[in-house]
C-alpha cells in the first residue's frame, strides 16, 4: 500500500514567526514547544512518519 500524499502546509510570515518564538523561548511549555517543532517541520515538507523519526517521536500513545 502506497503512502498517501499530504496536502502542503504553507505557513503566513507570522505564523512562522510565532512558531519560531515558541520553540526558543525559555518559559514555553515543553508540549507546546514541541507541537510548534512538529508544525514547522510539517511546513517543510515530508511525511508524518518523517517528521516523527526526525524530531525522535513515536507513533502511539
Amino acid at each position: 500500500m502506497s503512502a498517501q500524499r499530504l496536502a502542503p502546509l504553507i505557513l503566513s510570515d507570522d505564523e512562522l514567526a510565532e512558531l519560531q518564538s515558541l520553540t526558543m523561548r525559555r518559559k514555553t511549555a515543553q508540549a507546546l514547544a514541541l507541537r510548534a517543532r512538529i508544525v514547522l517541520t510539517c511546513a517543510k515538507g515530508g511525511q508524518n512518519k518523517e517528521v516523527a523519526a526526525k524530531l525522535g517521536l513515536s507513533g502511539g500513545r
